[in-house]
This record gives structure tokens, sequence and C-alpha cells, in this order.
């Protein structure tokens, strides 16, 4: 049976890897291994994981209100990311056996699904089929391939893939950990938006936009009446039914238009985002959304933990923590997702 105590992460961390956490330099470059192109891309195998079960109070999952709806792109390439999110998320869930999660994948692996019927046996999950088609002739080069991916453009259509019945889900990217109940953020008050997030308003927003953007008055005119502050598409609240009636997949597309035509944006999928959205979401505690994790997105080098309480961990960035594991080049961080990885490797792993 789940705990329904509510996890502080401080309290789960041992002191010496606090004190760890606290030392680590920034400035350490992490080189990360990629897989040869001429290697087939092979599924991964997996420890099965232990089962959580709800407790005597928790509402039926059929009840109103009583399922948590939980949205992931499904790739070989992140399954064992997915599968450590997965995992976190039910071992920390107060009624575990109410969050079903949907997944979205670009095209229908049996292995992959066999892989989480196996790790997972008694997980309530859905796969639809994504169509890259819909991105492919909209999508501009980024500073990173992995921006690139149709995949990573799956979020822009979640209100047209889900079923009616599907009112309100939270997107996750695959690089993250939940160490708290999920429930807490699937309860946040929308308050009339259509997505709830994080949001950093310390962060130089103008950085995501480039200097054909911010010189041409009707391009940058979008933002008048808004106080536009950075948010992390990897985390968000959103309510299907009014992103559908408010046409906000087509706000998406027609920036991404102007992308192509004239380049006003760095990023892959995030810039459109905040084009439509910046200054008009639900702001969630910033413990929601713990992201950087993976450094940036050139280098990936090491960054350590902002201070204050964390619910969920996010290696946004070039660096994942799978990869720098195996690479035996972890930062202190790393060893915080490697509780969750249920990786069976056929050779010999880093000893916690």
């Amino acid at each position: 049976m789940a705990s329904s105590v509510r996890h502080h992460f401080e309290g789960l961390l041992p002191l010496a890897l606090l004190l760890l956490l606290a030392d680590s330099a920034s400035s350490i470059r992490v080189d990360v291994i990629r897989r040869p192109s001429s290697t087939p891309a092979s599924v991964p195998v997996f420890r099965e994981a232990p089962a959580f079960r709800n407790g005597d109070g928790c509402s039926s999952p059929s009840a109103a209100g009583g399922r948590v709806d939980v949205a992931m792109t499904l790739d070989a390439n992140y399954l064992r990311g997915t599968m450590a999110a997965v995992l976190s998320i039910l071992q920390h869930a107060s009624c575990p056996d109410s969050v079903t999660f949907h997944f979205l994948a670009a095209r229908f692996e049996p292995d992959v699904l066999a892989s989480i019927r196996t790790a997972f046996p008694y997980l309530d999950f859905r796969v639809y089929r994504f169509d890259s088609g819909r991105v492919r002739g909209r999508i501009s080069r980024s500073i990173r391939l992995a921006l690139d991916q149709p995949l990573n453009y799956a979020r822009i259509y979640l209100a047209d893939i889900l079923p009616p019945e599907v009112h309100r889900v939270i997107y996750l990217d695959s690089d993250i950990i939940v160490v708290d109940d999920i429930r807490h953020l699937w309860e946040v008050e929308l308050e009339g938006h259509v997505v709830a997030a994080p949001e950093y308003c310390h962060a130089n927003f103008t950085n995501y936009f480039t200097d054909a953007f911010w010189s041409d008055a009707t391009l940058s005119s979008t933002f008048a009446g808004r106080r536009p502050c950075y948010f992390n598409t990897g985390v968000m609240v959103m309510d299907v039914g009014m992103w559908r009636s408010g046409g906000y997949t087509k706000m998406v597309e027609d920036w991404m238009g102007v992308q192509k035509q004239k380049r006003i944006y760095h990023l892959g999928s995030l810039p459109p985002f905040l084009l439509v959205m910046a200054g008009n979401i639900k702001a969630v505690d910033h413990r929601w959304n713990q992201h950087g994790l993976g450094g940036d997105n050139i280098e990936g080098k090491c960054r350590s933990l902002h201070p204050g309480p964390i619910s969920l961990l996010h290696w946004s960035g070039k660096g994942k923590p799978w990869l720098r594991l195996d690479s035996r080049k972890p930062c202190a961080v790393d060893y915080l997702w490697a509780p969750y990885d249920l990786y069976r490797s056929s050779s010999p792993s880093l000893e916690e």
C-alpha cells in the first residue's frame, strides 16, 4: 500500500549526498555517450517494479475527480527515463491505482509496449499514435538535434489526440522524477487559464527570441498588455477542453509557420508556447519543476539543485542521467535519479 504522507525531498537524502550536491562544481564538463548511428536501436530490459496499490481512503478511479491523467511521449531512446518517471510517480502517489498514463508514440513498437507491461503489469496505460507528418514541415532547425524531433512537438496536439473523456491532463517530459504526491499538482486551481506551470520571471525572457523578432514591431507587439515570463513546457497541467475550444493548437502552429519564414527563435517547441501563453498561465510553485539538471543545451555541464523544497526534478538540457551514469561520468544530481532506474544491465554498474 502506498504511503499518503507527503514527502519533503530533503529528508530522503543522506547527509553525505546533500553535501556532495552542495559542493558540486557547475564548471565540470560532461561528455554524453551517444549510440553510433550504424548500431540498430534495441529496447532495454527492465526489472519488474513493486506493485503500488490504493489505500482505503482513495476514491474509485471512475468517480468524479478520482482519476489522475498523465501524458508522456514514448520513444525507445528515452524509454529508460520514462520507466524511472513512472516508477517515481507511483511510488509517491497516495492513490497510485488511480493514475492513468497516456503515452504518445510516433510508431507502435511491440517491444516497447511489452517492456512497459513487464515492468508494470498492473499499470493503467493507453498508447496513441502521433502522426509525425503533422509537424515535419513546420519544424525549423534548433540548437540541438534532439529538440527538432517531431515527437518533441506532440504536446501541442494533446487535445487532438486524447479521448473526449479526458478533461484535464498533466504533461511530463521523460527526463523527470516525481518525489511528491502527483495529485497535489493535479488539483491545482487553473482559475480560468488553459495551462498551469511553474513560472520563472527572473529569467531573461528576451533571450528566447532573435533580434529579428524584437526589431519587428508587429511581431514583438504580441506581448503587448502581457507580463511574459519563461515557463518550461516539460511540466504542464492542461485544461484539454479549453485548449480545444480556444483553438490553441492552431495558434502554436501559426507561430511555427512564422519561424519557417523568418527565424524568430532559437529552440524547438518551447518558444511558440511562450508566444501564445507567456504571461497568461496559472503560476505553480517552483517545487514542481526543478529544471535544468541536464545542464545547458550545448555542453550539458553539471548543475546543482536550487534551494528550497522539491516535488519534481527535471533533467532538461543536454545531459541525461542514465547516459552520464553509464559513461561513468555522472553529475552529483544524477544519483538522485538512480534509485528509480529499473534498467537491468548485463554489465557491471556503479554501486551506490
